[in-house]
């Protein structure tokens, strides 16, 4: 958005005859473009030539139609002069361009110019209205970083756009405690992120990605939609972010920020609940409703950050660097839950050191290479000591909880040649080293973690719980570690009223030992109690009941860790056609190709001619910039990320083994142990054995795709107000889950002729589309080859397949900044229904990504049509800022939000029965259905963020001090609730209806900044 411009330039503007330039002059839409563009109109066959602050200089010739171009600039500030018989006729200076957009620079009052005399007018952003664009997106500049209240993450960012939501806090990004983000109702691993135009998404699950050290950021587009054929891999958004650079000028700064302890609010205690249950159900333990579930007393924590940056020239015009360094602290204290094994206090540290160099190159006019630099890590200690909620105390100390490293080191290199004014090339390579470090020092190899322990039989411990010191329940391989390389070429021509491009994008995954299992001996004590013990606890695996007074415990064993890799490619074609002086069409065709490779190097999904098509359309209505009616047709394939190969195409174990027992020893361990089944038993047939990479996924597998249609506009209210609407419709066409029902594929090979005995049958589950035909191969005994077979959704018992669609309506009313104030609310009202979330289920918090129980039964998917985990109804937003001199300024951010729907999963039907031994894991609750939607809502969020930043005239505006106030009212709504209705049958579990997350609670920031 243009900051601000005289009165004189909007008239000229709009009653030009000669303003119908503005739509083919932009560049190529790029999603994560690094660049931007010039364009305008002036007399046919004068010279207009730009020049940065960093001494790039490039011109064009105006065409016969009035208009020229410039496209494929670095980010920066320019100069436009414009000439005539080589003398400089007018001229524009500080040029701001914004990020894969077009800046109109028009010199319609020299066109008829007598006098060659320089006239010079200064400008500073893009119009209010951007004619030059088809697509959906927020793009946010360092300059409104500085003046809002946020969160210092891209995600924080991103939540400023419309239709964008928290993900559910079950989910964390790739740095350790970040939030994730749903975009338009898209599941939260669905998006993609970008620095500097290199993939930085989390390689391993693509939960969340790299981001840039705050203060380097330039600029943060937001893609909500609509984007171009050079980009895919996310039917979600894209955030992606342009790193700072030096120019010919010397800057240099630095900012200190203290997020204070005493400025900080405890969340909510957490009380068992205690609520009238049907007849026929009872607690686990009765004596638990109404007491401490989690203390959260004392549970705040404090920040320290410091950052630097310097940057400026190293030859003047020619080489430039950019460095920006940034050293996080968080320190805190949580207490857990009564319900695990020892509770504990922690004590827990967060050091994130970030850093971000840039080097630019101009080796001449027409050939610039940029160097990029990134490195963003998150290490994480804890100490732990012994908490009594019988006392409120807190004893001795415990251990240690898992030390975690995390995060990438990126190097992206980039190289832009001019070749005439028509021809641009570019080619990006980069490079991106994942570590994913875990380890628990002093971890007792000998401890089983304890679960339960609350339910332990009262006549062996006196009704006081035997626990041991162990409080991890899961580790990791240590080398746990992941690499991405990734190369796109890029090509585009300027072709009378076409603007052609071309191009490949190709990327490559590799995780070495990633997984997790089981903490201590390899195994966990689960202990368990049901309410009416004559009841078979897992009948169809062969689990009888416990008998006695109803007591029993759980040998668990989880253990995923392996290796993988994945290759996707794609090559584009697009053209943007400026049909005539007002309107531009967007055609775009993508193929997308995703090669998914287990750990021995195998592929188990191959997926090649996925065609893509795009088609946009911007009309400039009036013809002066002031009114844009814009939309976009688009389809969006899917890759499936790394993780896919674990507890997939790679060997996994995830067994119980069920007890009586008739003691309990110190460490907590039961003894006198009597099998009441079979002995291991796992739903989902993991038994640690490795699959046959062609028989692990459908042979006719297609990614998951989704379709979008965008319609909208966007109108000056007055030179100074700019307000629109928009309308969206998604439709997931295909997902991708799997399947675990086996006793049906052998059912139908057996009815199709195939002897069961005459094939090897999966123990595990199988990767497929739900709702399609999907076709297998079962590999023969005898070593001979595969036998096929097709089955249908009804084949597997399903009466629908994946559904998932989502539509909204965004209202929008905006002040761009004048140097004064700026202002922008936000309203959304959407709906995000259908009975598959996407890739993760938030219910429970699932982020096997495309592996989520759902459709690994037909019983599961019982009642699963309604409102998904995303859809949050209504949606408000406004921020701004307001300088009230030249030395005082107040901001502020709003959001306003409906609670997302409530889940409950119980055992199956009205009699508590459990086809598929899943246990608590079906849309029923007291035999009702439990469609999302149909058990209420969470509550309305309605956060606030004040600031108020002071810059003394003494400091010439380079010293600023900042205070800021996140959630000031302090609201604690709960924002993720324990949706386990039960234990065992008619068993209803204590912790049901708990919050499990909340808002988090007030805290301030204090900073002080020096900008030379």
């Amino acid at each position: 958005m243009k900051a601000s411009r005289s009165n004189r330039h909007v008239l000229l503007r709009r009653s030009s005859l000669a303003v119908a330039l503005t739509l083919g002059m932009a560049g190529v839409a790029m999603a994560q473009s690094t660049t931007g563009t010039i364009f305008g109109q002036a007399e046919a066959g004068e010279t207009v030539s730009v020049t940065s602050s960093t001494g790039i200089s490039r011109s064009a010739t105006v065409d016969a139609a009035g208009r020229y171009r410039i496209s494929s600039l670095p980010l920066g500030t320019y100069t436009v002069v414009l000439q005539k018989d080589g003398a400089t006729v007018d001229s524009r200076d500080n040029v701001a361009i914004t990020v894969n957009a077009g800046t109109e620079v028009s010199f319609a009052a020299a066109a008829g110019a007598k006098s060659l005399a320089s006239v010079t007018v200064s400008a500073n952003a893009l119009p209010p209205i951007d004619v030059s664009s088809v697509d959906s997106r927020t793009v946010i500049t360092s300059q409104t970083l500085e003046r809002l209240p946020l969160g210092r993450s891209a995600e924080s960012i991103a939540l400023l756009a419309p239709g964008v939501v928290q993900g559910s806090d079950y989910f964390s990004g790739q740095k350790a405690g970040s939030n994730v983000v749903s975009f338009g109702g898209s599941s939260v691993s669905e998006n993609a992120y970008y620095i500097n135009g290199y993939n930085t998404t989390d390689p391993l699950s693509n939960l969340g990605g790299i981001g840039l050290p705050y203060g380097a950021i330039d600029q943060q587009e937001i893609y909500t939609g609509g984007y171009s054929a050079m980009y895919g891999r996310s039917d979600g958004g894209v955030i992606s972010q342009v790193g700072k650079r030096g120019t010919n000028d010397w800057h240099f700064g630095g900012q200190v920020l203290w997020s204070p302890e005493f400025l900080a609010e405890d969340p909510k205690n957490v009380m068992y609940p205690n609520k009238a249950l049907p007849n026929g159900y009872g607690y686990t333990d009765d004596t638990l409703p109404g007491k401490p579930y989690r203390n959260r007393q004392g549970n705040t924590k404090w920040n320290t950050t410091y950052s630097a940056y310097v940057g400026g020239p190293l030859i003047k015009d020619k080489l430039f660097f950019f460095i920006s360094a940034e050293a996080e602290k968080q320190e805190g204290k949580t207490t857990s839950s009564a319900a695990v094994g020892q509770p504990n206090n922690t004590y827990y540290t967060y050091n994130i050191p970030k850093y971000y160099v840039k080097l630019d190159w101009n080796i001449n006019d027409s050939n610039i290479v940029e160097l990029t630099g990134i490195s963003n890590k998150t290490s994480y200690e804890g100490t732990q000591y012994t908490y009594d909620y019988d006392t409120g105390k807190e004893g001795g100390f415990l251990g240690y909880d898992t030390h975690t490293k995390t995060g990438s080191d990126i190097w992206v290199g980039k190289y832009t040649s001019y070749i005439t004014d028509d021809l641009t090339f570019s080619a990006t390579y980069g490079q991106n080293r994942a570590i994913d470090y875990s380890d628990v020092p002093g971890l007792d190899p000998n401890l089983a973690y304890l679960t339960g322990v609350t339910t332990q039989d009262p006549a062996i411990t006196g009704g006081n719980p035997i626990r041991n010191g162990n409080t991890i329940q899961y580790v990791k391989n240590p080398n746990a570690k992941n690499k991405t390389h990734g190369l796109r070429l890029d090509l585009e021509y300027k072709l009378g009223d076409h603007t052609l491009a071309a191009g490949i994008d190709n990327m490559h995954f590799t995780a070495t030992d990633e997984g997790q299992q089981t903490s201590g001996p390899g195994y966990w004590w689960r202990y368990g109690h049901a309410t009416d013990p004559s009841v078979a606890l897992v009948p169809g695996l062969g689990v009888g009941a416990p008998g006695g007074d109803g007591y029993y415990v759980r040998k668990y064993i989880f253990v995923t860790t392996t290796s993988m890799s994945v290759d996707q490619k794609a090559q584009y074609i697009e053209d943007r056609w400026q049909i005539n002086d007002k309107f531009l069409l967007n055609l775009g065709l993508r193929d997308d190709q995703f090669t998914n490779y287990n750990a021995v190097g195998q592929a188990y999904v191959k997926n090649k001619n996925q065609w893509a098509p795009r088609v946009g359309f911007s009309w400039d209505v009036f013809g002066d910039s002031t009114f844009k009616v814009f939309g976009n047709l688009g389809r969006y394939y899917l890759a499936l990320p790394n993780s896919v190969a674990i507890r997939g195409a790679s060997p996994s174990t995830y067994t119980n083994e069920y007890f009586t027992y008739t003691g309990i020893d110190a460490n907590g361990n039961p003894t006198g142990l009597n099998p009441i089944g079979p002995g291991p038993v796992s739903s989902n047939g993991e038994y640690g054995e490795a699959p046959d990479a062609k028989t692990v996924t459908a042979s006719n597998l297609k990614s998951q795709y989704q379709d979008e249609a965008i319609l909208g506009f966007t109108k000056m209210l007055n030179p100074e107000w700019v307000f629109g609407a928009k309308g969206t419709v998604r439709k997931l066409q295909s997902a991708i889950d799997d399947v675990c029902d086996i006793e049906r594929l052998v059912d139908k090979a057996t009815a199709q002729g195939i002897d069961p005995d005459s094939v090897n049958w999966t123990t595990g589950c199988l990767i497929f589309n739900p709702g399609k035909t999907n076709t297998f191969l079962l590999s023969k005994v005898d070593g001979s080859g595969y036998d096929k077979v097709s089955m249908s959704t009804s084949d597997w018992g399903f009466t629908s397949g994946a559904k998932r669609k989502y539509v909204a309506l965004d209202l929008f009313l905006e002040h761009p900044f004048d140097g004064k104030w700026q202002g922008r609310v936000d309203y959304t009202f959407s709906r995000s229904y259908g009975n598959t979330e996407g890739q993760v289920l938030s219910t429970i918090g699932q982020d096997d990504i495309s592996k989520t129980q759902d459709w690994d039964a037909a019983a599961l998917m019982v009642n699963s049509n309604g409102e998904l985990s995303n859809n949050r109804t209504h949606q408000l937003k406004a921020y701004g800022s307001y300088l009230i001199t030249k030395e005082w300024m107040v901001s502020g951010a709003l959001r306003v939000m409906s609670g997302a729907p409530k889940a409950c999963l119980g055992y199956y039907g009205t009699d508590e029965a459990d086809p598929i031994s899943y246990g608590s894991a079906y849309r029923f609750c007291d035999g009702k259905s439990t469609a999302l939607g149909n058990n209420g809502h969470l509550p309305w969020q309605k956060i606030v963020d004040l600031g108020v930043t002071y810059r003394p005239a003494f400091g010439d505006g380079k010293l600023a001090f900042n205070l800021n106030v996140f959630n000031v009212f302090n609201e604690r709504k709960p924002t993720v609730l324990d949706a386990t209705y039960e234990t065992a049958p008619y068993t209803v579990s204590n912790s049901y209806g708990a919050a499990l997350y909340q808002t988090t609670p007030r805290y301030g920031r204090f900073s002080v900044t020096y900008d030379f």
